[in-house]
């Protein structure tokens, strides 16, 4: 995992607890088990527990980790999984240290339980899995314990990739992206962005512009302005229609939005327009683009998951999981977009080209630039 200066480290961990909103999740795809401590029994295995906040059939975080264990536990027919849905956050904790004495391993998506560090390191013996947030002691520092797996993502390649999509896919030539508060995570997903766009102009023959609204513009943690569109709140809808709005009037015809609850009112505002188009985050985002009879979702840029989920659970089945702070990019499959038929509208070339960009991004031979790792959009490996 990245190593940051100290004052970063500490910043960088506070604004992760706000890392989950960056990316708001509509209606689920399937029909997933509920959460509120349901489950599915089989005989004697690993009993895993999965614990939410917005339950295992929100179409985001909460969802794709179940479908995680569920690939897990098809594959293990002896391990068990229960859903614990707690939708209070400020009772989640407690939630945590109710119900981990009854499972071998629990998963646990969301900035929210960070605090399980001292928790952890009380029952050695259970393996906890933290997705998009790493462990916290007391103090709020960011640890690493042996029995603990958090996985980070480097927002900043999926942002990429829907730089290059929307670059490819403009006939305005102007695109944006929507951010809720300029959190570390949120700014990856920007820089990343505008990184894909240069990245198509030099080498895709795109003349895409990436418009930013003074007005809008963040603030990162070290009180740096990163110039962007940000609504300023991960769950303000009223606000994300007027940025979304402002944006399309200034000849937007593409929007990736990385907002939270706020982006669905970047949603109604292209809804509500002609001829303008969406790029989701985090998860397939696909059914939130249906517009009347059609679907206005070019793609959705991706935090794999339920991959990762996954693997940690065999590993611990098969005895060589190792607890880490893991960040996580293309080069094990961690990020990337929807190319699936059915699940995206790009153009053949668009998907030609972005197959390209990521073998290039895979290989290490393209580092797309990120709130801390030095580069800016227009000076980055690869560009």
């Amino acid at each position: 995992m990245r190593k940051m200066k100290t004052v970063l480290s500490l910043l960088l961990a506070l604004a992760m607890v706000f890392s989950l909103a960056a990316c708001g999740g509509g209606a689920p795809a399937g029909g997933a088990a509920t959460g509120g401590g349901g489950g599915t029994t089989a005989p004697a295995g690993l009993k895993v527990g999965i614990v939410t906040t917005s339950g295992v059939d929100d179409g985001s975080f909460g969802q794709d980790c179940y479908n995680g264990i569920l690939e897990f536990v098809s594959a293990n027919p002896e391990a068990t999984v229960t859903a614990v849905k707690e939708p209070d956050v400020s009772k989640v904790m407690q939630a945590v240290a109710d119900v981990i004495a009854d499972y071998d391993v629990l998963v646990l998506p969301g900035f929210q339980f960070s605090p399980v560090g001292p928790l952890a390191q009380e029952n050695p013996d259970k393996k906890v899995i933290l997705v998009d947030t790493a462990p916290t002691a007391e103090d709020g520092s960011e640890i690493e314990l042996p029995n603990v797996y958090s996985m980070l993502f480097q927002e900043e390649e999926g942002g990429f990739f829907a730089g290059l999509a929307a670059a490819m896919e403009t006939k305005t030539n102007k695109v944006a992206v929507v951010n809720g508060i300029a959190y570390p995570s949120n700014v990856n997903y920007q820089y990343g962005f505008m990184s894909g766009v240069n990245y198509a102009n030099k080498y895709y023959g795109t003349s895409a512009q990436c418009v930013e609204l003074p007005s809008y513009a963040g603030t990162d943690v070290t009180g740096a302005n990163v110039g962007g569109n940000y609504v300023g709140d991960f769950a303000d809808e009223g606000t994300g229609k007027v940025v979304g709005t402002a944006l399309i009037d200034q000849g937007v015809d593409v929007l990736f939005v990385a907002a939270g609850a706020s982006g669905n009112g970047v949603f109604t505002a292209a809804k509500e327009a002609n001829g303008v188009y969406l790029i989701g985050c985090d998860v397939d985002q696909y059914d939130d683009g249906a517009k009347g009879g059609e679907n206005i979702m070019l793609t959705s840029a991706l935090k794999v998951m339920h991959t990762n989920v996954a693997r940690q659970l065999q590993a611990i089945k098969d005895g060589s999981f190792a607890g880490q702070n893991a960040l996580l990019g293309a080069a094990t499959d961690s990020t990337g977009y929807v190319s699936a038929a059915g699940r995206q509208q790009l153009a053949n070339d668009t998907l030609t080209n972005l197959e390209n960009a990521y073998e290039q991004l895979k290989a290490g031979n393209i580092t797309p630039a990120a709130n801390f790792n030095g580069y800016t959009p227009d000076n980055f490996p690869g560009l």
